[in-house]
């Protein structure tokens, strides 16, 4: 492969790509590469990957469905975070009629 003719492809392909990051799917490969997987990356790695024949860039649609699908799985992980956190104090009926229930009783006795 002729390096100025690659690096040539390499600069052209990164100067049509005007956001910073892009959505690529990936290409079949013959070293076991699979097809079809969506990624974001910067330019410069986007241009590679196109160059060397591993990924395109995503469509308009396919680029706002893997977009909503990474927001919609980090609200999940932000919310089940948040669950972890939650703590739960028991409060017998007895305690809770007397207005001993709650870490303040706990402390004082």
């Amino acid at each position: 492969m002729d390096l100025k003719v690659y690096y040539q492809k390499l600069r052209e392909t990164e100067g049509a790509i005007s956001e910073p990051f892009v959505v690529i799917i990936s290409l079949p490969t013959p070293d076991g590469g699979r097809a079809g997987l969506a990624a974001e990356a910067p330019k410069e790695v986007a241009a590679r990957m196109i160059v060397n024949g591993r990924a395109r860039l995503a469509t308009e649609e396919e680029a706002e469905q893997f977009r909503e699908a990474t927001a919609r799985a980090q609200r999940a992980a932000e919310e089940a975070a948040l669950a972890e956190r939650i703590q739960v104090t028991v409060v017998t009926e007895a305690e809770a009629k007397k207005g001993q229930g709650g870490p303040q009783a706990i402390r004082g006795k």
